[in-house]
């Protein structure tokens, strides 16, 4: 029995998540389809966590078994003519025994992008959100510092979270200058609560737009309220990075 270890990269515009639900089309149950008909069987992967309908990922980690010995680049070259246009393996590796993509995880990185242009754009529309008013940088810059470490992320939390515990730690929240009229938000932290980096950048961005100071983010942290925090940021901007493993 084998472990596989896979890369995805994937659009998630046309996604209703990641997981398996019936309502729609899901990015676990069109690389399940695709395995079953690559490895002649039924196979259940593991996702290193669930990414909501419209987000993307440029480093979502899946893990499974099979009995199948099949070479590597089988999971490349051969796994992508199988998959739909908007997802592809970027890479797939042998994993050691008792290997997890969501268990073995020891944090991840998600980006999420803004486009400050004063013009709406075509091209930047499933990718972006897009904030037309002027957005204040270094006050955005300094209420992420704010968040920064361990604490309980309650305020940051969707209503629905089934996280049996609210704290983590944020090792990385950067306000950085992107190309061409562009804001890039990135996070870094353990694990992450459901919506968490979109409600950050949602408040994020109400410190931009001056509707509230970078000094008020410790008590807004503290209220453990996320009726006080800010909007939901969009889920287009947003992806996951990477995943990291201990030793990997």
């Amino acid at each position: 029995m084998h472990t596989l270890k896979l890369v995805l990269e994937y659009d998630g515009t046309d996604f209703v998540g990641w997981q398996v639900q019936p309502n729609g089309r899901t990015v676990q149950e069109a690389l399940e389809r695709s395995l079953g008909t690559l490895l002649g069987g039924s196979i259940r992967v593991v996702g290193s966590g669930r990414t909501d309908a419209g987000v993307h990922a440029r480093g979502q980690v899946v893990s499974f078994r099979t009995e199948r010995d099949l070479p590597l680049r089988a999971y490349v070259h051969g796994l992508n003519a199988l998959l739909p246009k908007d997802m592809a393996v970027v890479s797939a590796e042998l994993a050691p025994e008792g290997f997890d993509a969501r268990r073995s995880a020891s944090g991840k990185r998600y980006v999420y992008r803004i486009s400050t242009r004063q013009v709406r754009s075509p091209l930047r529309r499933r990718t972006h959100w897009e904030i037309f008013p002027p957005l204040d940088r270094g006050a955005m810059r300094e209420a992420a510092r704010h968040l920064l470490g361990e604490h309980d992320f309650s305020a940051f939390r969707a209503s629905d979270c089934p996280a049996k515990t609210t704290v983590r730690i944020l090792r990385v929240l950067d306000v950085r200058d992107g190309d061409d009229d562009e804001i890039v938000v990135v996070a870094e932290a353990t694990a992450f609560l459901k919506h968490m980096v979109r409600n950050l950048v949602g408040t994020l961005a109400e410190v931009g737009l001056g509707r509230r100071t970078p000094d008020s983010l410790p008590a807004l942290l503290a209220s453990g309220d996320r009726t006080k925090a800010g909007r939901t940021a969009p889920p287009q901007g947003l992806a996951l990075d990477e995943v990291f493993y201990e030793g990997r």
